[in-house]
C-alpha cells in the first residue's frame, strides 16, 4: 500500500484548493493511504472526506515551535512513501525535508526546496488556477488531468440545514479577513435591498463575522433575511450553499466552499484579480470587478487591512446592479 501525506497548513480556502490532489491520488491509487496535515481549526473541513485516512493537526497558535517538532516526529514515524507539500513557506519546508519520506515534492519557491526530491515551478498569473499548480506536484505519478475541489458534508449536515431550505433562498458572505478583499457594507445593503423579495437571504460566516452582518441587516429595508454567522459548521454552511439560487461572495474562503459544492457563484473581486489563479470553479459563475482602469489594481496577492491609496476605488466603483 502506498502511503501519501499532503501538507497544507494555511487557511480554509487553501485547504479546499488542496482537495483536488486528494481526489486525483485516490483515482490513481484507490488502495492507498492518504493522510492530510493541516492547521488546528481547519480539521472539520475534511471530517467526512472518504479518501482521507488520517488528519494530522498542527497547532500554530500555541507553542508553535514546540508543536512543529512534535509534528516532524509524528510524520517521520509514519514512514510515508510520498510527502507532498503544497505550501511555499519555510516551516512546512522543514517538515517536508525532515519527513523521512521516500519521495518529497514541493514548489521551488519554498526555501527548503533544495532538500526535496522534486521541485516544481510555481508561478502566479498567466491564467493558471491554483488547483492546476497543485496538481503539477503529482503529474509525474498520475497524468496532466485536473480534478476540481470537493467537500463532503454528512447526511446530518444536510439534515440540519434542510430547515433553511423551505423556500427559495440565496447566501451572502459579506466579510473577509482582508479589508481590500471585502465589498463595502453600504454596497451590500444596496444589493440586498434590490434582490427580489421571493428569496430569503442568509448571511453566512464565522462567529467573528456576526456583528458585521448584524450591521448590514440593521441598515437594510429587507425583512426576509437571517444572520447565520457562527451558527453553522464549515460543512453545514457548504451544504446550505449547495442548493442556493445564488451565492454572493468576496475573493475569500466562502468562494472556495461554493466551488467545492459546485454551487452557483457570484464572486466580487476588489483589490485582487482572478488572474492570480484563485477564482471560482463552479459550473455557474459570474465574476464582478470594477470597470475602471486603476493603475493601483491589483495592489497585492492577499489584500490589505486598508486601501494603500486611501480611496478603495476598486470596490467603490462597482455597482450592485452589475451583480444581479
Amino acid at each position: 500500500m502506498v502511503k501519501f501525506l499532503i501538507i497544507q497548513t494555511a487557511f480554509i480556502g487553501d485547504v479546499i484548493l488542496a482537495t483536488p490532489v486528494t481526489e486525483k491520488l485516490h483515482a490513481f491509487y484507490p488502495d492507498s493511504q492518504i493522510d492530510f496535515l493541516l492547521r488546528k481549526g481547519n480539521e472539520n473541513l475534511l471530517r467526512n472526506h472518504p479518501f482521507v485516512s488520517n488528519i494530522l493537526i498542527w497547532d500554530k497558535k500555541k507553542e508553535k515551535k514546540k508543536n512543529l517538532f512534535r509534528i516532524i516526529k509524528l510524520v517521520r514515524a509514519k514512514k510515508y512513501d510520498y510527502v507532498i507539500n503544497l505550501q511555499r513557506f519555510a516551516s512546512t519546508g522543514i517538515i517536508t525535508a525532515l519527513s523521512g519520506g521516500k519521495i518529497t515534492v514541493g514548489f521551488n519557491k519554498n526555501p527548503f526546496s533544495p532538500f526535496f526530491t522534486r521541485r516544481i515551478k510555481h508561478k502566479i498569473g498567466g491564467g493558471e488556477h491554483e488547483i492546476e499548480r497543485n496538481i503539477k506536484l503529482i503529474t509525474e505519478i498520475t497524468d496532466d488531468g485536473v480534478f476540481k475541489p470537493k467537500l463532503y458534508p454528512s447526511d446530518e449536515d444536510y439534515q440540519i440545514v434542510s430547515l433553511y431550505k423551505m423556500k427559495p433562498y440565496m447566501c451572502i458572505a459579506p466579510t473577509s479577513v482582508w479589508f481590500t478583499k471585502q465589498f463595502p457594507e453600504n454596497k451590500w445593503v444596496d444589493l440586498i435591498d434590490k434582490i427580489e423579495s421571493k428569496y430569503h437571504l442568509y448571511l453566512i460566516g464565522g462567529p467573528d463575522d456576526k456583528s458585521a452582518c448584524e450591521n448590514i441587516i440593521s441598515k437594510s429595508n429587507r425583512s426576509s433575511i437571517s444572520n447565520l454567522c457562527g451558527e453553522l459548521t464549515f460543512l453545514q454552511t457548504s451544504a446550505l450553499m449547495a442548493n442556493a439560487t445564488m451565492n454572493f461572495v468576496n475573493d475569500s474562503a466562502p468562494m472556495h466552499m461554493a466551488s467545492a459544492m459546485n454551487a452557483p457563484t457570484t464572486a466580487i473581486f476588489c483589490s485582487t484579480v482572478p488572474d492570480f489563479g484563485f477564482g471560482p470553479l463552479s459550473d455557474s459563475v459570474k465574476i464582478v470587478e470594477t470597470k475602471e482602469e486603476l493603475s493601483c489594481r491589483p495592489c497585492g496577492l492577499h489584500g490589505f487591512k486598508t486601501c494603500p491609496e486611501s480611496h478603495f476605488n476598486c470596490a467603490n466603483t462597482i455597482e450592485p446592479e452589475s451583480m444581479l
